[in-house]
């Protein structure tokens, strides 16, 4: 499990330090940054991925994602005693991102290349790396460090360089198979691939999940939720059965959801609800109802993840739905750490009244996102690599 999670430069985050827990909660008014949030820590799943260079392109590029205010924002600024002014700046521009947890903590620097003849003279480079022992990165706890081209791997009280001409648009996880001396940066790697990301299910009458599909075992269910019925079935199968058909009944008393094989191995979804004479198929379900059941299929699934990420999950929900959601999601973190991003109250207090929900409330201060009552003393220790 994740313990801190650190983001310097992006957006509308200058620097934010935030303490995490088992169930993770983000709310806050709209646009005081939790869209940036997220977006932020998909950009920190890329680098586990190989992608982070294309997302940072399919961003509008690294130049646009840098914070645009102030390097420093002094407490005269937010008293508004003096003006806002830039200044000269203090250090490189950099976007950095990190984590830690009890294990081990991850760190990437990312910044603009050197001016070049190359029509690539704005892709974002890797500038620094490093990955150390614990949760918080102390000059003896480093165990990888890569700095632009060159990757120290330490052996005892000592460094021995494995890599001097690592291209800089790879991080250290494109790079597993030449760092054997490193087991930590395939680990780090195959658990930053496992966090999932659910914020794009459609639900339009010509909707993935509303179409019968040739099934497979699905034990992760789809981005998109296409493979519905399957992932559904694959609960059935080696899943858990009775949580299905709990979280089903708990939303829609009387309900329960069945899968049928067809001809040629096309499953369908049929959705049993109390008092009509047939089940409904997933082109007859409402909106809410086909949302809430690719939420159950996702946060069900037989293969749990070390980190679910769920943008707004009460999208197209009846707010009754709300509560079952709420108790669908804490079942969820006892087998994954969950992040919940959600400005529905209902959905909210629902979370709030679980004794591990970790609630952060952002706000924005002179356009920078900050957590609300969170003061210097109450920022976990992080320290970014040299």
């Amino acid at each position: 499990m994740l313990t801190t999670l650190a983001i310097a430069n992006y957006r509308s985050i200058n620097e934010l330090v935030m303490p995490l827990g088992r169930l993770n909660l983000i709310t806050g008014a709209n646009g005081s940054g939790k869209s940036n949030l997220y977006k932020a820590l998909r950009l920190l799943a890329e680098t586990g991925r190989g992608g982070v260079v294309n997302a940072l392109a399919a961003e509008g590029g690294l130049e646009s994602t840098f914070w645009a205010g102030p390097e420093k924002i002094t407490r005269r600024m937010l008293a508004g005693d003096v003006e806002v002014e830039g200044g000269p700046r203090q250090h490189v521009k950099r976007l950095k991102m990190g984590f830690a947890g009890e294990d081990f903590g991850y760190a990437i620097s990312l910044g603009l290349p050197p001016p070049t003849h190359s029509k690539f003279g704005l892709d974002p480079q890797v500038k620094h790396e490093a990955i150390w022992a614990g949760p918080v990165c102390r000059p003896a706890s480093l165990l990888v460090q890569r700095s632009a081209a060159m990757v120290k791997l330490r052996e005892g009280r000592q460094w021995q360089v494995v890599n001097q001409h690592m291209t800089e648009f790879d991080s250290l996880f494109d790079q597993v198979g030449s760092l054997h001396g490193s087991p930590e940066v395939l680990h780090l790697r195959e658990s930053i691939r496992s966090w999932r990301f659910y914020d794009h299910f459609r639900t339009d009458p010509e909707a993935p999940a509303r179409q019968s599909r040739l099934g497979t075992r699905t034990p992760v269910l789809h981005h998109d939720g296409r493979d519905l019925a399957a992932a559904l079935q694959t609960i059935d199968e080696i899943g858990d059965l009775q949580a299905l058909q709990d979280a089903v009944s708990d939303a829609f008393p009387g309900a329960q959801v069945k899968v049928d094989a067809e001809a040629g191995g096309l499953f369908r979804l049929r959705f049993h609800q109390a008092g009509l004479l047939r089940p409904l198929s997933a082109a007859e379900l409402s909106d809410g109802t086909l949302r809430y059941l690719l939420l159950v299929a996702a946060l069900l699934t037989p293969r749990p993840p070390s980190m679910m990420v769920l943008n707004e999950p009460e999208t197209s929900l009846h707010p009754d739905l709300l509560p079952a959601l709420a108790r669908l999601i804490i079942k969820a973190s006892e087998r994954s750490q969950v992040w919940v991003v959600s400005h529905a109250p209902r959905l909210v207090a629902a979370l709030e009244q679980h004794d591990q929900c970790n609630s952060i409330r952002l706000e924005k201060a002179l356009g920078q996102t900050v957590i609300v009552g969170q003061g210097i003393l109450d920022q976990p220790m992080w320290n970014w690599p040299d």
